[in-house]
C-alpha cells in the first residue's frame, strides 16, 4: 500500500474480527516501532507485546478508556523514559509507525491512554522509571472499513507565512 494512501484511509477501530493476525505481521509492527526515530537516537522506548486473551482482558480491566482492547487480537504497551523531555513525541512517532505498518496488511488499530498505572505496573511488570505512554490494540477489522475521514479542509488549518493568511502553495 502506498504510504499516502495508508495515511488517507487508516481509521481508528475498536471492533475486531476473530481472524488471527499472523506472527510475521506482528513482528513487522514491532519492527516498525524499533525503526522509529527517537530524540538524540536514545531509543529509550520499550514495548510489551500482549497476545494472550487473559492478558488482553487484564489490559481492559486496568483501563479507564480502553475496555474494547480485550477484543483485539494483540496489543502493544508503549513505554517511554520520562527523563527525556521529548519522550511523548517519540511515543507518538512509534505509535504512528506501528499503526501504518499494520494497516499496510489491513490490520486495524486504536490507541488509548486512560489506565490505572498502579495496576499496569503490577500486572505487566513495568519498571517504575518508565512512563506508560499508550496501549495500542490491533486486529483485522470486523467489518469493511470505508476509509472516509471527517476532516476540515486544508485551507481551514494551514496558512502561508503567517497565522491566518490564506494558504497559497506555489
Amino acid at each position: 500500500m502506498d504510504t499516502f494512501e495508508a495515511i488517507a484511509t487508516k481509521l481508528e477501530i475498536t471492533e475486531f474480527s476473530d481472524k488471527p493476525v499472523p506472527a510475521e505481521i506482528k513482528r513487522k509492527v514491532l519492527e516498525a516501532a524499533r525503526l522509529s526515530p527517537s530524540g538524540i537516537n536514545s531509543q529509550h522506548w520499550r514495548f510489551i507485546l500482549i497476545q494472550d486473551k487473559n492478558k488482553l482482558k487484564q489490559l481492559a480491566d486496568d483501563s479507564t478508556t480502553g475496555k474494547w482492547v480485550e477484543r483485539a487480537n494483540f496489543a502493544v504497551v508503549v513505554l517511554t523514559d520520562p527523563k527525556y523531555n521529548f519522550h511523548q513525541l517519540d511515543a507518538g512517532r512509534v505509535i504512528q509507525n506501528m499503526q501504518l505498518a499494520a494497516w499496510n496488511y489491513n490490520v486495524g488499530s486504536r490507541i488509548y491512554t486512560g489506565m490505572n498505572r498502579e495496576l499496569m505496573v503490577k500486572h505487566f511488570g513495568i519498571p517504575e522509571n518508565y512512563n506508560i505512554a499508550a496501549v495500542v490494540g490491533f486486529g483485522f477489522p470486523k467489518r469493511k472499513i470505508l476509509g472516509k475521514k471527517n476532516r476540515k479542509e486544508l485551507e481551514e488549518i494551514a496558512f502561508s507565512d503567517y497565522f491566518g493568511r490564506s494558504l497559497i502553495i506555489a
